[in-house]
C-alpha cells in the first residue's frame, strides 16, 4: 500500500497545483497576465535545470569529464523534438497557410501541455527506480526514502500543475476544463514508474537521455511560446519579474526537497 501511494504522490500534486486554477478569474489581462507568464518560464527553466539537467549529469559521473555527453545529446534532441512537432502543428492545421490567433494559441497550449507531460515522464522513472530498489532489496534504498523523494517530487509538481492549466483559463476554457488539461500532464508519472519497477533493467541506462531530452523540449517551450508573451510591450517588467520570482521558487523547491 505503501508504494502504491508513493506512486500516485507525484500526480497528486500536479492534480493540486492543477485545482489552483479555480480561484482565477475568468480573463488574465495586461501585466498580470505577463507576470503569470513570466512565472510560468522560470519555473520552467529552473526545473529543467535542478531537476533534469544536472540529474542527467550526476547520474553519468562515470565517464568523468565526458559525463555531460547524455545531457548535451538528450537536450539537444529534446529541441529537436519541440521544433519539428511545432513544423508539424502548423502544416495539419492549415496545410502550409498562415495560422489564425485561435489556431495559433492552441498549437501552443498543445506544444506547453505536450512539454510539461515529457518531462513527467523521467521524474516518474525515477521514483519507480527508487521502488523497483526498495522491492528488489538493494542496498541504500528503503520505503522512507522513496517516499520522500515520491513527496518532493510531488511539491514540485504544484507550480507545474497550475501552468499548464493558465493558459487555457486565459483563453476562455472553463475552470473544470482547464483543470482537467493541467491534471493530465500529470497522469502519465504514475504509468512511468509502474513501467520503470518492471523494465528496470531496460529503462534504468536510457533515464540521463530522457531527463536530459525533457528539459530541452521544455526550454524550447519557453524560449519559442512563453517568453515572447511574457515581455511583449511590458510595463514596468512584470514579466521579468515573474520569471525571476518562478525560478526563485523552482530552484528552492528542487534543492531543499531534491
Amino acid at each position: 500500500m505503501q508504494i502504491i501511494f508513493g506512486i500516485f504522490l507525484p500526480f497528486f500534486g500536479t492534480l493540486l497545483g492543477a485545482a489552483f486554477i479555480y480561484f482565477l478569474k475568468r480573463e488574465i489581462r495586461g501585466g498580470y497576465k505577463q507576470c503569470l507568464l513570466g512565472f510560468a518560464s522560470g519555473v520552467m527553466v529552473a526545473a529543467s535545470v535542478w531537476s533534469l539537467l544536472l540529474p542527467s549529469i550526476e547520474l553519468e559521473q562515470r565517464r568523468g569529464a565526458f559525463s555531460f555527453v547524455p545531457a548535451a545529446v538528450g537536450f539537444f534532441l529534446g529541441f529537436l523534438f519541440l521544433i519539428g512537432t511545432d513544423q508539424l502543428v502548423c502544416w495539419m492545421k492549415n496545410r502550409g497557410a498562415e495560422l489564425t490567433e485561435d489556431e495559433n494559441h492552441w498549437k501552443k497550449n498543445s506544444l506547453l501541455v505536450l512539454a510539461v507531460t515529457i518531462h513527467n515522464i523521467p521524474e516518474g522513472l525515477s521514483v519507480g527506480a527508487a521502488f523497483a530498489g526498495v522491492l528488489s532489496g538493494q542496498p541504500g534504498f528503503t520505503i522512507v526514502s522513496a517516499c520522500l523523494l515520491a513527496f518532493g517530487i510531488a511539491v514540485q509538481n504544484l507550480p507545474e500543475g497550475f501552468i499548464v492549466a493558465l493558459p487555457f483559463r486565459d483563453r476562455g476554457y472553463s475552470r473544470s476544463r482547464s483543470f482537467v488539461y493541467g491534471m493530465l500532464s500529470g497522469a502519465v508519472e504514475p504509468v512511468a514508474s509502474v513501467g520503470m519497477i518492471l523494465l528496470t533493467a531496460w529503462l534504468r541506462p536510457l533515464l540521463p537521455y530522457l531527463l536530459a531530452f525533457s528539459a530541452g523540449a521544455m526550454v524550447c517551450v519557453v524560449v519559442e511560446e512563453l517568453l515572447p508573451d511574457a515581455v511583449e510591450k511590458g510595463k514596468y517588467h512584470t514579466g521579468t519579474m515573474g520569471f525571476c520570482a518562478g525560478f526563485l521558487l523552482m530552484m528552492i523547491l528542487d534543492v531543499a526537497l531534491g
